[in-house]
């Protein structure tokens, strides 16, 4: 692996780490914030979704600064973003302002989840690329892993300890933004945009023997796409469009935003005690990081979508088997136990694959548009789905909420075994070739 690429790709991983930990970090703090400013069910729903609704705006604008000012300059106000967040929450006096900087934090996490996996994408060789991408998503188990400790160490410190959960982000978000100054711009970008000469020196610095032969593959593809082929919703993208929604649809109606945002309270429904349902909260977050750890290393032997039908098949199951345990009123152990195995075959799957198979399905010249297009999807229903889960359990139960979710995946499965191609291997033009109508 190229050292220059490896590292390339780890610091803006980092923009994954921050969008994991921003994601998970609320679910300490939820209780505390209820009960400080007296909110209602609605406004509680309201309060955990709300950055996941200015991740929607970000994830669905996010593809608009990528393409005007790089991928690079994207991240850094990205970073930006993030700290402004996390020390903006910390110190919020009031529930207005507090809403007002997680929403900050959302636009952050939708923009990353478009920008972060298509510069990694971008940079790194076939052979490779399922790896480097799946490190971001990586990143993102590590941090929601993180959160998770970090509010099991900070949860008796004092009245204020929901402060600190929030407001320790800005240590990695200080890093994240600095260590960009020492990544180049997508030369892939830089080739859209005339800058032919900076992109074949960054080329030459991933692999000197294929730099010109990159170059010139490019510059052909691009050239074929110029003109009305830029619209996303032109009919030779159809098949890429439907591919990436649905798989980001399927991401989420898995449950696994609502399980990651209230992991606490799902244990303790079950009748774990606060800090008991907190520890487990970090086993589900230690699990997912061990997965996706294996996932991405076996990723680019495997293929996508082998790990894809084993997760599926493993997702039904577990969430078969939580459902029943909710029905027939099982306490203790067993649902954390089979939440910590439908989390694992959620990171071996869905988690490590989805933004490496997205960022790898569109052309150049809609890649940032695709790419946008599949994490708003994904993010729309995370928000959805995020508001709704405490109403949901309240007026269903659980056995029927978790019901719901195994007959989703049920539909996963028809998916991938159906519609679903194989892309590991191939570089980004070749895979465009396959997917794209002409």
């Amino acid at each position: 692996m190229n050292k220059n690429v490896l590292f390339w790709s780890v610091v803006v991983a980092l923009g994954g780490l921050l969008f994991g930990f921003d994601t998970a970090v609320i679910s300490g703090a939820e209780k505390a914030i209820q009960q400080i400013w007296h909110l209602s069910s609605w406004e509680h729903g309201l309060t955990m979704s709300i950055a996941l609704i200015g991740t929607v705006l970000g994830a669905v604008f996010g593809s608009i600064p990528s393409d005007a000012l790089g991928r690079r300059t994207t991240l850094t106000w990205i970073a930006v973003l993030y700290l402004v967040s996390a020390v903006g929450a910390a110190l919020s006096p009031a529930w207005v302002p507090f809403m007002i900087f997680r929403f900050l934090g959302g636009l952050g996490v939708g923009a990353s989840s478009v920008t972060a996996p298509l510069y990694i994408s971008e940079v790194s060789p076939p052979a490779s690329r399922g790896r480097m991408v799946g490190m971001f998503q990586f990143n993102v188990v590590f941090g929601i892993l993180l959160a998770y400790l970090s509010n099991y160490l900070l949860k008796g410190i004092g009245p204020d300890a929901w402060r600190w959960m929030l407001g320790v982000q800005a240590v990695p978000a200080i890093a994240f933004f600095l260590l960009l100054f020492r990544i180049p711009e997508s030369p892939r970008w830089l080739l859209r945009h005339g800058r032919t000469a900076e992109a074949r020196a960054i080329f030459e610095r991933i692999d000197p023997a294929t730099a010109e032969a990159n170059v010139a593959t490019i510059l052909v593809a691009n050239a074929a796409e110029q003109g009305p082929g830029e619209s996303l919703w032109a009919p030779q993208y159809r098949r890429p469009v439907l591919l990436a929604v649905l798989f980001a649809m399927f991401n989420q109606l898995a449950g696994i935003n609502a399980i990651i945002y209230y992991a606490p309270r799902i244990f303790e429904l079950t009748g774990l005690g606060q800090g008991a349902a907190l520890l487990s909260s970090a086993g589900i977050g230690l699990v997912n990081f061990c997965f996706t750890l294996l996932a991405v290393n076996i990723i680019d032997k495997f293929g996508r979508r082998k790990l894809m039908l084993v997760g599926s098949v493993g997702l039904i199951a577990t969430l078969g088997l939580v459902s029943w345990a909710f029905y027939s009123q099982q306490r203790g152990m067993l649902v954390p136990v089979l939440l910590f195995l439908y989390i694992a075959f959620f990171a071996f799957s869905q988690g490590a694959v989805i933004w490496v198979f997205i960022s790898e399905i569109f052309p150049s010249a809609v890649r940032a548009k695709g790419q946008a297009l599949g994490s708003s999807t994904h993010w729309v229903l995370a928000a959805a789905i995020t508001f709704v889960f405490p109403v949901l359990t309240e007026k269903l139960g659980g056995g029927n909420t978790f019901a719901f979710f195994c007959a989703m995946m049920v539909l996963q499965l028809l998916y991938v075994w159906k519609l679903m191609p194989e892309t590991k291997g191939k570089t980004l033009e070749e895979a465009d070739k396959v997917l794209v109508l002409h």
